[in-house]
């Protein structure tokens, strides 16, 4: 594709408050700087406080040559933080403050008109835990999916943000899923899927919901990938860990800008399961800049 691929991030702007010190984080705006390093043109659709951290969060994102155009000011909540705490294998625990910014993102005809000129919209599950929100990213949804537009749902489940009806409204909505092994069973669970292999699941996913594909991650093993047609199965990519923060954004960053750019399945799993490890090696969820 000799045009850079237009592709608006939908959801939470926050602070990950590790012990070390604040990192930026939110799986979308993790999303977005990902997919932009790669070349995407991505537009970020959030919102910040007017507090320090809002400023210090739309400094940072700009230098990853996001288009902040659409992120939003408002004096009505903080900008997002979350508390993180890692096990021995650096994977995270989250303690999500609330009330944060990003449950008040509101709708602008600005937003519908730019959706019409993009190739995917990404979303997932905790942007729509408050009402304002959730109503602004369905009805995004709703004009990308009239005009054709590709929506990516990234699950990203978080306790206490999810219901069994977010997940499968939100699977209504979408055209791309990705989520974890250890998110399969509760979305399995979610939409009435009660046996069968990992694959069986994957495919029965993504035929009731009329996907156009379905990523799963494995963690270390890798990671598969079902079409309608085919399944992909790619080997974890060897590395050394020092956490694993952001680790499934980059994977859906690249699972993304592979499948607009019209890559083969194989290579677009391969280059998202890289991208994945190279997360992995350096602290936080993104790469300095």
């Amino acid at each position: 594709m000799a045009q850079s691929p237009s592709i608006f991030s939908f959801g939470e702007v926050l602070w990950d408050l590790f012990p070390a010190g604040p990192q930026l984080g939110g799986a979308p705006a993790n999303f977005a700087c990902h997919a932009a390093l790669q070349g995407g043109k991505v537009s970020l659709v959030s919102a910040v406080g007017v507090d320090e951290l809002g400023q210090r969060a739309a400094e940072l994102l700009g230098k990853y040559q996001l288009d902040l155009s659409l992120l939003q000011t408002t004096s009505v909540a903080p900008t997002g933080s979350v508390g993180v705490s890692l096990d021995a294998h650096g994977s995270p625990t989250f303690t999500i403050h609330s009330p944060s910014a990003w449950d008040h993102i509101a709708w602008s005809e600005q937003l519908a008109a730019a959706i019409l000129k993009s190739q995917a919209v990404y979303f997932g599950t905790l942007g729509q835990r408050s009402e304002v929100s959730r109503a602004t990213i369905r009805r995004a949804l709703q004009v990308a999916c009239e005009a054709g537009v590709r929506r990516v749902l990234d699950i990203n489940l978080r306790k206490p943000s999810y219901d069994a009806a977010l997940i499968e409204e939100s699977l209504q909505l979408a055209s791309l899923l990705k989520l974890s092994a250890e998110e399969l069973p509760i979305v399995a669970a979610a939409c009435g899927i009660s046996s069968g292999s990992t694959a069986e699941m994957l495919r029965i996913l993504l035929t009731k919901y009329d996907l156009e594909l379905v990523a799963m991650t494995l963690g270390a093993d890798g990671a598969l990938l079902v079409t309608a047609t085919d399944k992909y199965a790619q080997p974890g990519i060897p590395t050394v860990v020092s956490d694993t923060v952001g680790a499934g954004d980059s994977f859906t960053a690249a699972l993304v800008m592979g499948v607009l750019k019209h890559d083969p399945p194989p290579t677009v799993l391969r280059t998202a399961c890289e991208l994945a490890a190279r997360t992995c090696a350096h602290a936080g969820a993104l790469p300095p800049v």
